[in-house]
């Protein structure tokens, strides 16, 4: 099952009795925070969660995956996500049990 910006303010609302609109416009507010950090180039950390970190690629060469011709790819920036070691632990809790 996907978790949906819906299912997390139904979640808020549920557990911290936040109204269905409260809860969408502290989850909006997060949104509009964690992006704007992102787009000025910082990595954004949430203790026990993981980090968004930007990082920038180089322009290169590549391949049409449709007609194989080569083609140039322009410098971009993205965005890659490492979970922490407390989350990994917990998504691998039971497989260690095994």
């Amino acid at each position: 099952m996907k978790v949906t910006k819906a299912h997390i303010i139904d979640s808020l609302h549920k557990q911290n009795g936040f109204s269905k609109e409260e809860a969408a416009r502290v989850l909006d507010s997060l949104f509009e925070i964690v992006k704007k950090t992102l787009e000025e180039g910082e990595d954004v950390l949430i203790s026990r969660f993981g980090r968004f970190c930007v990082k920038d690629k180089r322009k290169r060469a590549g391949r049409n995956p449709m007609s194989g011709e080569p083609m140039a790819l322009d410098a971009r920036r993205i965005v890659t996500f490492k979970c922490s070691r407390v989350l990994r632990d917990r998504i691998n809790r039971d497989l260690k049990a095994t």
